[in-house]
């Protein structure tokens, strides 16, 4: 009787396509939120120096990256007109930047409007507040879901268990401290949240930093964006102005005008 060979030969692992490079080089400088060395790039991402260089390079002959005299890279022009053509045909973020700003008048506070990133909650847009108060939250931050008042939100019209299964794999601790890790709890609270069409959070994400937040609801009643009220700690139950109800009319208007709920 014959006997197989056990194949002994070296697993070939999988190569990484020319995109998946250049997708990874974006998204450690959108993670980072500063310029780094193709040395730094290699490393976090793991891969062979010669290749970072590679794709850096190209990448930079082609203005979608820009080499600073430091030999650090950032982000090229060619992505700015990019999103400028995205942005332009992106509604719901042109009629929400119209809201932000008009609440931002009305309360004198620190604006955002956020969205969902798979397992992060991202900044899509910001408007600063009258006073010197400031975040570290800037446009295009990406936080973990459980860390904020709209990572919740943005999350709660999914099923119960695509809520409890993303919470049991994506629930760090936050550098406070405070944010809830508990992934049967945040499965609850997220769509507690939405029902309510408010969730808030101090403290959480940012020392004497809160949030006041409300959803903005598709016509199948999918949370699609957040625009929340970001203000000192001090203020999250401040009823003059009353920040809960100004944040849930702004969201409500911004459903208007996308035509996403009856007037």
């Amino acid at each position: 009787m014959s006997e197989q060979m056990e194949d002994l030969s070296p697993k070939k692992r999988p190569r990484t396509s020319g995109i998946d490079r250049a997708l990874q080089v974006l998204d450690l400088l959108q993670e980072k939120q500063q310029p780094l060395t193709c040395y730094e790039m290699a490393k976090a991402a793991k891969a062979p120096l010669s290749t970072i260089y590679s794709v850096v390079e190209d990448m930079v002959s082609k203005l979608m990256l820009e080499r600073q005299k430091n030999g650090q890279v950032w982000f090229g022009p060619r992505l700015y007109y990019y999103g400028l053509s995205y942005s332009r045909h992106l509604d719901l973020l042109t009629v929400a930047t119209r809201e932000m700003e008009n609440l931002s008048e009305q309360c004198g506070e620190i604006i955002q409007i956020c969205g969902r990133d798979e397992d992060k909650m991202v900044v899509l847009a910001m408007a600063e507040g009258h006073d010197h108060f400031h975040v570290a939250s800037r446009v295009g931050t990406r936080i973990p879901l459980n860390w904020s008042a709209s990572g919740r939100l943005l999350v709660g019209h999914l099923s119960e268990a695509e809520r409890l299964a993303l919470f049991t794999a994506f629930a760090p601790p936050s550098p406070t401290g405070r944010a809830e890790t508990d992934p049967q709890l945040l499965t609850q609270s997220a769509r507690t949240a939405l029902e309510q069409r408010l969730s808030i959070q101090a403290g959480e994400s940012d020392f004497s930093v809160a949030c006041i937040a409300s959803p903005i609801c598709d016509t199948s009643g999918a949370c699609q964006a957040t625009i929340s009220i970001v203000v000192p700690a001090s203020k999250v139950d401040q009823t003059v102005p009353d920040l809960r109800a100004l944040v849930q009319q702004s969201a409500t208007t911004i459903e208007m005008r996308l035509g996403w709920r009856p007037k």
